[in-house]
């Protein structure tokens, strides 16, 4: 420990020695030689842990660590020390009460003049609090949003039974619940998931959010409907005016235009440049089209409303001859906050 010291005494300012610097701080600091053995650490980190001075020195460290945690935090260590990249991990630390709390592990390397790495110098900063809290937020959120999913499936069930009551409805309420089955699954892919209910792994991705909603158009597992371009994070900011947007343009292709003869084809492709998203939808081989629809009906109000006033974008169609073709322009920012 001494010789740790003398190593790092010229960092601290006039007389000041680097163990008065170091005991000084909130944190748990700690350093180590070169292939990464631990030969110093100040009095924060005793006072936590509550072990005897050097008893932790060399790789005695690692026992400190939760077991579900130690096998991750040694390949973290070990890939550092092999690659010079600066360390960073959360664990669970043993307190002297016994009990593990969540703390926050960093370390740098310092180098001398030659560049090669003379040192390893690291804190543990405590953060138990932090992390119980966010946990419970993310319990609470879950919980909330699979409250909003249950809510989707009561009004289509109440949709239901009011056409029973209503036969001459039941068009407008078939039409109703497929628009509450687009949002339901738009929700339910970007909403907050645990490990083991997520629909999809990683981030929710654009691209795989159009497929998540186009999934119950057989057109899609046949080739005939496609996806291709560029991808990007969205979020519940831009998944349900985006559910709503090509859940209209599906369904109307399948009942009017490309997706209504097997020979259709839809061809959707995303181009991300400058901070804009670019969106095109393209029917190939579908009815031939005689001109503009003269009635603009409800579904297409409600796209033009979900893209203008809800993303901020902007739709134009172009109704040709050999199929309808809309381009969408959105702010990347409309689709996630990130």
């Amino acid at each position: 420990m001494n010789s740790a010291i003398a190593d790092l005494t010229d960092m601290a300012a006039g007389q000041i020695s680097f163990k008065q610097l170091a005991d000084a701080m909130p944190q748990m600091v700690w350093s180590t030689l070169p292939d990464g053995l631990h030969d110093y650490y100040n009095a924060q980190w005793y006072a936590f842990t509550g072990v005897p001075e050097g008893s932790t020195d060399g790789e005695g460290w690692n026992g400190m660590f939760h077991p579900e945690d130690q096998e991750r935090a040694w390949a973290r260590w070990r890939h550092s020390l092999a690659t010079g990249e600066p360390y960073e991990i959360e664990y669970r630390l043993r307190h002297h009460s016994g009990e593990y709390r969540w703390t926050l592990g960093r370390a740098l390397p310092v180098r001398g003049e030659d560049g090669q790495i003379i040192r390893w110098v690291g804190t543990c900063t405590e953060i138990d609090e932090q992390k119980r809290i966010a946990e419970h937020n993310s319990i609470l959120s879950r919980e909330l949003s699979h409250r909003i999913k249950n809510i989707f499936a009561v009004v289509n069930g109440l949709i239901g039974l009011s056409a029973r009551q209503f036969p001459d409805m039941k068009a407008l309420a078939r039409e109703l619940q497929g628009r509450i089955a687009a949002l339901g699954r738009a929700h339910d892919y970007v909403r907050p998931h645990s490990e083991e209910s997520a629909p999809h792994p990683g981030q929710s991705t654009l691209k795989a959010l159009l497929a998540d909603l186009l999934s119950p158009y057989p057109a899609l597992d046949d080739g005939r409907l496609t996806i291709e371009g560029d991808d990007l994070a969205v979020d519940d900011r831009g998944a349900t005016p985006i559910g709503l947007v090509f859940h209209e343009l599906a369904t109307n292709a399948m009942k009017y235009g490309a997706l209504s003869l097997p020979e259709g084809r839809v061809a959707i492709t995303i181009a991300v440049a400058g901070g804009a998203v670019h969106l095109s939808w393209e029917e190939f081989g579908g009815p031939r089209i005689n001109g503009v629809p003269q009635l603009s009906g409800f579904g297409s109000r409600l796209t033009d409303m979900s893209v203008v006033q809800q993303l901020g974008g902007t739709l134009e169609r172009d109704w040709r001859p050999d199929g309808l073709r809309v381009r969408i322009e959105l702010p990347a920012r409309a689709l996630s906050r990130a």
